[in-house]
């Protein structure tokens, strides 16, 4: 059956308020009849027979619809076109500079769980649910049609497709794709890896955060969780000093060889346990002007969040004993379960232990080509946070 005939999924009354507050989601628990194969484009009907919208049905996910439409409105390859035509020429009005950036944002570009990213003259993608996973074909033919690419690598290995009954895979569904390739990030070049590299390559979403800190960023710096060098190669021109953090021995050889592509001889690469070097750097009495704390997701779940709370506490109470008086720090989750509130207040508490007064000089989040949905707090996961050391 085509992906864009129209079988029907009935939802209860609470499944149906839920489409009528304009999130796109309706979990299993809310799903009443079905008649659907998986990765139907489905009519979504409520108890007493109104139609909501139509939705993308997945048999296997506790997500079980995904609504592209309210109302009468059909979701058919039309739809689908006009809405990845308006994401890419939404990106192209940011005035970018960047060869890197994020085309289509799932959700936030009402595509869900489609994502889009850019890198050069190459796409990588990822259809994240069983629908958008059966319209790949669909979906290739349009952007190769709206973009031109040389090639589209679809990186379908995260774990979120194992939920939804899907194989994790890496093809190549248009054209070359090359293993690495460089971007251009402002004043800096960086070689990334699309077929193994965290996410689809890089991670897009802190671009503008890192513009923001290089307005702070004097000195010495230290850059923890340094994955691929990003914020230390943004900062090192206007640092005198940058040591790099990072566990992964592949990613620390990744920053060597973009120190050395962009010339940059004050960043030094510490390959160790991000926890292990500050505490060691505690010990021998280290001082740093600005510090960027960067982890990944401490808290994947909502059972997990207890422990991650202990973790960006210890991380922001070590970095606030090596930052100098005067000195900026940038702290980050991209933990959606930890939210904003909770990272102020660890970060207050981290301050209080380590006898440091600290002032509040930017709250952040994702960059622009990385759109929140109103409504939908899900589509809002990054914290930012950038912080002056008073005392």
């Amino acid at each position: 059956m085509s992906p864009f005939s129209s079988p029907r999924v009935v939802v209860s009354e609470r499944g149906a308020e839920r489409a009528r507050a304009g999130h796109p989601w309706i979990y299993r628990s809310d799903v009443v009849e079905t008649h659907a194969s998986a990765g139907d484009i489905v009519r979504v009907v409520g108890p007493r027979g109104r139609r909501l919208g139509e939705a993308l049905y997945s048999d296997r996910s506790q997500i079980t619809l995904r609504l592209l439409t309210h109302g009468e409105h059909a979701a058919g390859r039309d739809l689908l076109r006009e809405r990845l035509a308006a994401a890419i020429a939404f990106r192209q009005r940011l005035g970018i500079d960047a060869t890197a950036y994020r085309l289509v944002h799932a959700e936030g570009d009402l595509l869900p769980s489609l994502v889009v990213d850019r890198y050069g003259d190459w796409l990588v993608l990822q259809t994240l649910s069983q629908g958008t996973d059966r319209l790949l074909p669909a979906l290739t033919e349009m952007l190769v049609e709206l973009c031109a690419p040389a090639g589209i690598l679809a990186r379908n290995d995260p774990r979120a497709r194992l939920l939804e009954g899907l194989e994790q895979k890496v093809e190549v569904v248009h054209g070359s794709v090359p293993e690495t390739v460089v971007i251009r990030d402002r004043d800096v070049e960086v070689e990334v890896d699309l077929w193994k590299g965290q996410k689809t390559g890089l991670f897009l979403d802190q671009r503008e955060n890192r513009d923001a800190a290089a307005g702070y960023a004097r000195g010495r710096l230290l850059d923890v969780f340094s994955y691929q060098g990003a914020f230390a190669l943004r900062l090192a021109r206007q640092c005198e000093e940058v040591v790099a953090v990072e566990m992964s021995e592949e990613a620390a050889a990744r920053i060597e060889r973009n120190r050395e592509r962009n010339g940059l001889s004050s960043v030094r690469v510490h390959t160790a346990n991000a926890f292990d070097v500050l505490r060691e750097l505690e010990r021998a009495g280290e001082r740093f002007d600005a510090i960027v704390l960067d982890p990944p997701a401490f808290a994947k779940n909502r059972a997990s969040l207890p422990r991650a709370l202990g973790g960006y506490k210890e991380i922001n109470l070590r970095a606030l004993k090596l930052l100098r008086p005067g000195g900026t720090l940038v702290t980050c989750s991209c933990s959606y379960h930890l939210s904003e509130g909770m990272l102020l207040r660890i970060v207050e508490e981290a301050a209080r232990d380590a006898h440091a007064g600290l002032s509040l000089l930017e709250k952040r989040m994702q960059s622009r080509d990385h759109p929140v949905l109103l409504g939908v707090p899900e589509t809002a996961y990054l914290k930012y946070l950038i912080l002056r050391k008073l005392a």
